[in-house]
């Protein structure tokens, strides 16, 4: 109808502003990070020509120090030594304690590990020698001797006295030759001193024999090795007459007869060889083990009467082998570990 007041549309005057708005909000930010964007862009192409700038700089001083230094010229020298005195550097009281407390954590480690210095471990073992004895009838065996000093030699007496055994029920059977290896030769010797046993795998089944004075270190008995329980050892002997070699175990309990039981190999030929203590001292002499085990050994300690007919030997102190304790519950079959 013509004439009439026509009303203003309010929503749609409302939808517009908000769109208008939103799209004002939308184009500020692109606007912005549009603007953000070419800053950071110029901003590491300034870096990045302050770098090539540097880099450049760097270039030409290296290019102008080419040239510049020359190198020494090549002087002939003769390939022969002076002797010059050498000066032991001054430790400063930190790092001299510093190396005593290394010194005494390693020497801790040591016997908490049940170890011995590998020096010393080869130092004794040239103290161990070879030993063969032949007998009357022409047979042959081989054991183990370990040397004491002066030409002297602790081994087992069955390796150098016929003792009672199958093959000697009458008792004819006796040593006629005893020998000891040195530096690949043969060394006579003879019969000094011996143990009371007549049987193989004793107490008395020990003796002692004597040479001319060799080159060898002697070994240091010592008479107080008290063998408690799971303490390691060391043993060295003449494994299947293939030289001196080195076996380790442990202490189990003594025997009713003064032996030792230990876990340590016991193959022929080990018989009169070493066991040390963990300071390398001779505490006893391997002289058999349980049949059929090679792991199962018995050891004879070091007594004082073992060491009577030594020139110059102060009688040790400490207990000796004991008596009155208790056997093993389980029996065993000893077994000699010379051949």
């Amino acid at each position: 109808m013509t004439g009439l007041y026509q009303l203003p549309n309010l929503e749609s005057d409302m939808i517009s502003r908000r769109f208008l708005t939103a799209l004002t909000i939308v184009t500020t930010a692109v606007a912005f990070f549009l603007l953000g964007n070419f800053h950071a862009r110029a901003g590491d192409a300034v870096d990045r020509a302050e770098y090539d700038a540097k880099l450049d700089a760097i270039r030409a001083e290296v290019r102008s120090q080419i040239g510049r230094e020359r190198a020494p010229a090549i002087v002939p020298a003769g390939t022969t030594g002076s002797a010059v005195a050498e000066s032991k550097p001054t430790l400063s009281p930190a790092d001299a304690s510093r190396a005593r407390m290394v010194a005494q954590i390693k020497q801790e480690l040591q016997s908490e590990m049940g170890l011995l210095p590998l020096q010393l471990l080869r130092e004794r073992r040239t103290s161990f020698v070879e030993l063969y004895s032949t007998d009357n009838q022409g047979r042959s065996s081989y054991g183990t001797a370990g040397y004491l000093g002066g030409g002297y030699f602790i081994t087992v007496k069955h390796a150098v006295v016929a003792l009672k055994d199958e093959d000697n029920r009458d008792g004819q059977r006796r040593i006629v030759s005893i020998r000891v290896m040195h530096d690949g030769k043969e060394v006579p010797a003879k019969l000094i001193d011996a143990g009371d046993a007549d049987v193989e795998v004793h107490s008395g089944d020990w003796a002692l024999i004597r040479t001319r004075p060799l080159d060898l270190p002697a070994l240091h008995p010592n008479t107080e090795f008290s063998y408690d329980f799971a303490e390691p050892i060391f043993r060295l002997g003449n494994d299947y007459s293939k030289g001196i070699l080195l076996s380790t175990g442990y202490v189990g309990q003594r025997t009713a007869n003064g032996l030792v039981t230990a876990l340590t190999d016991g193959h022929p030929g080990v018989s009169g060889g070493g066991v040390l203590n963990r300071s390398g001292d001779l505490v006893g002499i391997p002289i058999g083990r349980m049949q059929g085990d090679y792991r199962f050994s018995f050891i004879l300690p070091i007594r004082v009467e073992m060491l009577r007919k030594l020139p110059r030997v102060h009688e040790p102190s400490g207990p000796l082998a004991p008596e009155g304790i208790p056997a093993v519950a389980t029996t065993v079959v000893p077994e000699p570990t010379t051949h």
